[in-house]
């Protein structure tokens, strides 16, 4: 009878210690907590702001994972089993990390995802075209850029959405600029950096639009001759941070803006610290993980930085052959607003509304346009006259990029051409004038525009205009 019981205790004691051993390694083998970064040789290429080539992909760069609180100890190869790979971003709970990769030297770029409690990679895109800067969207989705080198020139490098399983793959932006580098805000909507490249190359500037394409927006630009050169990081401070050199300064600093006002909230954080800084996340609160070099015969290195105090904090590692980018803390984050969608694939147009195009961003600039002409790739779409309060009211050939520029009785341009546009199928959006302030909010009143059917453009140009000079 005592050796029952006793045999019962010693069963127990076992079932205890097993236990106890299974969850503790549970625990020691979770990846939260933990910081993956891209491992780059020390000697980067010249990166080319242009394309996005050589800064956001690197020959032989590695995925490698590192322990925040163990300074300096070896790293983690995640990546060993691709020829490149780099720009890891994490899932919203923490478990899964989408990345760029060649598997072969002479692949093309392609969309991977790696599951972080098993450590096993399957590729999700299958492109004829280098896939880059994948980030997660809500509902098991993702955004990235898809780059096409013939077609760079004039169609620039256009956005993608998808499924996770790779399936239902779309392009969601359609003017010539570039686009890279993108992140989800909280709100739900895109942020890039996007530059026009025709006619002219233009400077980048951070525009947010919703995961479907519509509704795209400046969000921030920075002075003339600056040039933003990392992704943008949303903290949970309500600021948004990242990397941006100045007109007289190729180094690059930590900038931050608030979400509220990105327009006219831009900070330098690092302009007394002598050095480069190539990318930045958030860590905990206050403090972001950067990385940063102190001359360029150094490596770029991982540290902590208080944005409140302005200070770089604890090195976090460092080696001298080898660079450190794009780190980011694998941990359980909000999952972004799930933007519902009021695009329509079976519609062949979108309409655009102006409240008064004689309404500019100063009170002292009122010009005299009477008419409005739509400017397309290669012609012109033809001239509008626009209603007595000077609006307008069109409908416009879905997925087709088009400018617009306001012309005197004179035929004169007074104000254009705009930045390029494009309305997805079905999409509706609206302005108040010509570069009016973009906090601006319209008058509450009904444009003379929207009281007619819209102008379909641009079978219906002749007709409208005879009856407006009339």
């Amino acid at each position: 009878m005592k050796r029952k019981i006793l045999n019962k205790v010693f069963l127990a004691i076992l079932v205890i210690i097993f236990s106890s051993f299974f969850f503790t390694s549970c625990k020691e083998t979770t990846m939260e907590g933990m910081i993956v970064a891209t491992q780059v040789p020390k000697n980067l290429q010249n990166a080319n702001y242009y394309n996005g080539n050589s800064w956001r992909y690197f020959s032989k760069s590695k995925i490698v994972l590192l322990n925040p609180n163990r300074v300096n100890k070896p790293v983690k190869v995640l990546t060993n089993n691709f020829y490149a790979a780099c720009t890891p971003q994490i899932s919203f709970d923490g478990k899964s990390m989408l990345f760029t990769a060649q598997k072969s030297k002479n692949d093309l770029w392609q969309i991977w995802e790696m599951n972080l409690e098993n450590l096993k990679a399957h590729q999700i895109t299958t492109s004829s075209k280098n896939c880059i800067d994948p980030t997660y969207l809500p509902e098991n989705r993702f955004v990235f850029s898809e780059i096409d080198s013939d077609s760079i020139s004039k169609k620039g490098i256009p956005l993608f959405t998808g499924n996770l399983d790779g399936t239902n793959i779309s392009q969601i932006t359609y003017n010539p600029t570039i686009n890279f580098a993108s992140t989800v805000l909280k709100d739900g909507r895109i942020l890039t950096i996007s530059s026009e490249i025709y006619p002219k190359e233009k400077e980048a500037m951070f525009m947010v639009l919703r995961p479907d394409g519509t509704k795209e927006e400046l969000f921030y630009k920075g002075a003339k001759g600056s040039v933003i050169k990392s992704r943008g990081f949303e903290t949970t401070k309500g600021k948004v941070v990242f990397i941006e050199s100045s007109s007289n300064k190729k180094t690059g600093d930590i900038m931050s803006i608030k979400y509220n006002r990105p327009l006219h909230s831009s900070v330098n954080l690092t302009q007394e610290i002598k050095g480069d800084f190539y990318t930045v996340s958030q860590l905990k609160g206050d403090t972001l993980l950067v990385s940063y070099r102190e001359s360029k015969s150094n490596a770029y290195a991982l540290y902590e930085f208080n944005s409140k105090t302005k200070k770089l904090g604890k090195l976090i590692y460092k080696n001298d052959t080898l660079n450190l980018l794009d780190a980011i803390l694998i941990k359980k984050h909000n999952r972004p607003r799930n933007l519902p969608s009021e695009v329509n694939l079976k519609s062949k147009t979108g309409l655009i509304v102006c409240q008064n195009i004689n309404f500019l961003d100063s009170p002292d600039k009122i010009s005299k346009a009477v008419k409005i002409e739509i400017l397309g790739m290669d012609a012109s779409l033809g001239k509008v006259t626009v209603e007595k309060d000077g609006s307008f009211y069109l409908k416009v050939p879905a997925n087709t990029p088009f400018q617009i520029q306001t012309i005197d009785n004179k035929e004169q341009v007074v104000n254009g051409p705009s930045s390029w546009l494009y309305l997805r199928p079905s999409e509706r959006r609206g302005c108040i004038g010509c570069h009016e302030n973009r906090e601006q909010v319209p008058e509450n009143r009904q444009p003379l525009s929207v009281r007619r059917a819209p102008i379909l453009l641009p079978e219906q140009i002749k007709e409208v205009n005879k009856k407006r000079m009339h």
